[in-house]
């Protein structure tokens, strides 16, 4: 580790950039925008684009944070204790998080959306001595518990955290940073299982440096160059790309967080890098293709379009097509870069799949997007495309240090700095997970080409064995009949069963614009319902069926009414699907499909 590049530990984070960039801009947030004490007229920060923007140089990053870590002192943690963090995305997310850190603590993230087993579960087993919350009525949930947590000694409010910074001296704050060493825990984030209550990971900081050493060579920028966030905090990857922007000198844009403004706001924000899930870019192209798809030939124009950009990005476009392409930069390509803000370099995208048809519309749109693969387990990456090593329809080669290989059952095992030491509290969990030598069984399918490139086929635990024998693994048909546009989720269902048969949900925006432009009357109580709905959605179904073998097609479906969502229980806060409450919520309806 070479400390000219990163600081030692993560302890001393905001000390080591503040002293590099000290005067350059390291977050950047809109004025009264959910933001505290940073919004207030007296501490405004410079500006820029704007009086409804808000500034914060990295040298009052480290004031903040050092306010912040005195705070926690003065409450009396210990180096070592774990401090719980339940709040959106924002500034003082930021301040609190290195100041949990500067002060020798451990740092717990719970979803702002965890249900309430799931909060007394993380707040009980992780032992949090505090908790800071984002509002008053987070703090009300947090208090309701007491009883259950004995360990927690103060919930505080996150706005409230710098005035309590007291007596307690900076030098204090100082030594305790400078005491933490690469192999001392610096968090644990507790994993939104599929199934049961979520397993604390405990991530070092040398686990955490070690991705920072694989990817920052990968990744490049700094001063004058603007990540726009709106992940989660709570999430491992919003932390990771938290890191990586700071530690090269660059700035931090802060949203509000909801998908459907999101595509509005990168337009205000005007940033150089965006991490998001797939569901953003794919909304994108639905919308391009939707407008494109309302004028008479739109949708072959489109089409030929999108095919001359990706000649053109890969250096293979013909002379005889120039002209067709320049009329295509200005009547897409740049429109669609403008939609980004005009000025991005990178975008990076995981934790599930994108549709192919949406990386190759970006493409040739000019805008890079780059798939990774990792888990909490590995600090958050295994494997990354990036500019210098790009295979479309991979997860990218491993990253520096990490060591990938396929076990002969096809589950991916990876080993390397970056793996996390165990499971909290769970030695029986850590076992099955990391064996003798040190490779973490990752749990997902996959396979490596012949240049290093990984490629995730499945989850190991969701293979389906169906009665007549047949294994099939479900992620592969369900993929293929979300391309579709109109439909958001598709679920197999076939476990012990003749048979899979699927649960669809559908895309309501795509639904209800569909049935604007062909004239068409909605129940919005029950689209699926409609004739033409069926029709839609039996296109896809068809068209995923004629890619996979016949004992993995679908054989029935059902459309269901409502979307699956985190506060029904059917997804875990990080939007992954929950298999077995889907089939336990929808029940009757899966035993009408083999009726």
């Amino acid at each position: 580790m070479d400390e000219a590049v990163r600081p030692r530990t993560l302890a001393v984070f905001t000390e080591w950039t503040g002293e590099r960039y000290a005067t350059e801009t390291a977050l950047r947030h809109k004025r009264g925008a959910g933001v505290g004490a940073e919004a207030g007229p007296d501490r405004p920060g410079p500006e820029t684009g704007g009086s409804d923007w808000v500034t914060v140089s990295y040298g009052e990053l480290r004031a903040r944070v050092r306010e912040s870590g005195r705070a926690l002192l003065g409450l009396g943690v210990a180096a070592g204790d774990r401090v719980a963090v339940l709040a959106e995305t924002r500034p003082e997310w930021t301040y609190t998080h290195f100041g949990v850190l500067a002060a020798g603590a451990v740092l717990v993230p719970v979803y702002p959306t965890a249900g309430e087993e799931e909060l007394a579960w993380v707040l009980s087993d992780s032992a949090a001595v505090v908790a800071v919350c984002d509002d008053a009525a987070q703090a009300a949930r947090v208090e309701a518990l007491r009883g259950e947590l004995p360990a927690l000694r103060a919930v505080v409010v996150m706005d409230g955290l710098r005035s309590l910074a007291g007596a307690v001296p900076e030098a204090e704050l100082l030594a305790r940073a400078a005491s933490v060493a690469p192999e001392d825990d610096a968090s644990i984030v507790y994993t939104s299982g599929t199934t049961g209550l979520p397993k604390g990971c405990r991530l070092t900081h040398g686990n955490l440096g070690a991705i920072q050493d694989a990817t920052l060579p990968l990744i490049k920028g700094g001063p004058g160059d603007s990540t726009y966030l709106y992940l989660p905090l709570a999430h491992l990857l919003a932390q990771l790309i938290q890191f990586t922007t700071l530690l090269e000198g660059g700035e931090l844009c802060y949203f509000g967080g909801r998908i459907e403004d999101v595509i509005g706001e990168l337009a205000e924000a005007r940033p150089t890098h965006l991490p998001s899930v797939p569901r953003l870019f794919e909304k994108l192209h639905s919308v391009v293709l939707s407008l494109a798809e309302a004028r008479e030939g739109g949708a072959e124009s489109f089409a030929e379009a999108v095919r001359l950009g990706v000649l053109a990005a890969e250096g293979r476009l013909p002379t005889e097509s120039r002209e067709a392409y320049e009329a295509a930069e200005k009547s897409l390509y740049s429109l669609v870069r403008g939609a980004f803000g005009g000025r991005l370099k990178w975008a990076l995208t995981g934790g599930a799949p994108i549709a192919p048809a949406t990386l190759d519309f970006l493409r040739a749109c000019g805008i890079p997007v780059f798939e990774g693969y990792g888990m909490t387990e590995s600090a958050g990456v295994i494997s990354l495309n990036h500019p210098a090593g790009v295979r479309y329809g991979s997860v990218g080669r491993p990253i520096a240090g990490c060591e990938v290989r396929i076990a002969r059952d096809g589950e991916v095992l990876a080993r390397g700095p970056m793996i996390f030491p165990g499971y909290h509290g769970d030695e029986a969990a850590t076992t099955r997970t990391l064996d003798a030598e040190g490779w973490l069984h990752t749990g997902d399918l996959g396979e490596l080409d012949g240049d290093g490139y990984l490629s995730i086929t499945g989850r190991k635990k969701e293979l389906i064995i169906t009665s007549a024998g047949k294994n099939i693994t479900p992620t592969e048909l369900e993929f293929a009949i979300q391309r579709s546009r109109y439909v958001s989720r598709a679920v197999m269902i076939g476990d012990r069963r003749p048979h899979p048969v699927a649960l669809i949900t559908l895309d309501a925006e795509e639904i209800a614009a569909w049935a604007a432009r062909e004239s068409v009357t909605l129940d919005p109580a029950g689209p699926g319902d409609h004739p033409a709905v069926r029709a839609l959605v039996e296109e896809a179904v068809a068209a995923a069926n004629a890619t996979v073998s016949r004992p993995a097609r679908v054989r029935a479906f059902r459309i269901l009414p409502e979307e699956f969502t985190v506060e029904a229980g059917t997804l875990t806060p990080t939007l992954k699907l929950r298999r077995r409450a889907v089939a336990e919520r929808y029940a009757g309806e899966i035993e009408e499909l083999y009726g």
